[in-house]
């Protein structure tokens, strides 16, 4: 009797703790994708900042981005700045678009504006 039951008893600790490391698994993937679209925030208005800062260029299609190799919490990441006139003909305002990517692949993009 007493084999039957320890049998059952491992068996149902083995199921807890399945269930458990299940629930780790889970909630480390969403500490990972929390932590990545936060530090794509980041990227993103440090590059958005950088354009407000430089010369405004009439009729630009795109502008550099800073270089994020300088930050160590940047590894990976990398970002396009693309840039459109508001209206036509031209008033001196742009709308700016940043695209952020870590390894190759689109995290996040956020839209502002910049002008003369």
């Amino acid at each position: 009797m007493t084999l039957i039951e320890s049998i059952i008893a491992i068996a149902i600790l083995s199921v807890i703790c399945v269930v458990f490391l299940e629930g780790l698994v889970v909630s480390s993937k969403g500490t990972l994708e929390s932590d990545e679209q936060a530090t794509a925030e980041s990227v993103a208005r440090c590059q958005m900042e950088w354009v407000q800062g430089l010369t405004y260029v009439d009729n630009a299609i795109q502008y550099s981005p800073k270089n994020l190799e300088i930050f160590n919490d940047y590894v990976g990441y990398s970002a396009n700045i693309s840039a459109e006139p508001l209206h036509s003909p031209e008033d001196g305002i742009q709308k700016v678009t940043i695209t952020v990517f870590r390894n190759s692949n689109r995290v996040m993009s956020i839209e502002g504006y910049k002008r003369r």
